[in-house]
Order: structure tokens, then sequence, then C-alpha cells
């Protein structure tokens, strides 16, 4: 009895760990669906202004730093209110997953 209630709860972990790997971020994703690339490029590095930073390859925590203070209004220089704007739909945790896509290009 005992040993079918430790196959039953590692059978249990299993599929709860392969399902919150299948529910992971996808920073790409995100990227297009928060409108992102509308500022940035598609590319993240062809912004359509040349005030606006290219993105691409930028360190992860650095540029969900700059994201959350934006969002939080801690940082508001230069362009960030165009961003203030869109940061509100955005949660912390697709925060880092954009960044580390974006330091992944």
């Amino acid at each position: 009895m005992k040993s079918k209630f430790i196959s039953a709860a590692l059978l249990a972990s299993t599929l709860a760990f392969g399902a919150g790997n299948a529910m992971a971020l996808d920073g790409a994703a995100l990227y297009q669906t928060k409108t992102c690339f509308s500022c940035h490029g598609k590319d993240a590095k062809t912004p359509i202004l040349p005030v606006y930073p290219k993105l691409a390859g930028q360190n992860a925590a650095y540029a969900a730093q700059q994201m959350k203070d934006i969002k939080s209004g801690a940082r508001s220089n230069g362009m960030t209110a165009a961003m203030k704007g869109v940061m509100h739909l955005v949660s912390d945790e697709e925060i880092d997953a954009i960044a580390q896509w974006l330091s992944s290009l």
C-alpha cells in the first residue's frame, strides 16, 4: 500500500512539473502581443525612432529592471512616458520572459 502511494505521488509530481514547463512564458510571443515591436522593431534591433533603444542582446536583468522601473514610475525620464501606458498590461513574470528572450538575440 505504501509503495502505491509513493508511486502515485511521484507520478503526480512528474505531471505537475511537466505542466509547468508547458506553460512557460514565451518571451518572443509576448514581445509581439504586448506590442513592444511597434516601437522597438520586429527584430528588436530597428526601432521606429532613433531615440528608442535597440533591445536585442540587452542584458536580461538590466532590461527587466528598466521595464519594471518604468511600470512603477521609478524611471520617468526620456521616452518612458510612451511605455508607461503599455507597461501596466505586462506582469512581472511576462517582463522577465521578454527580457530573457531579448538577451538571447
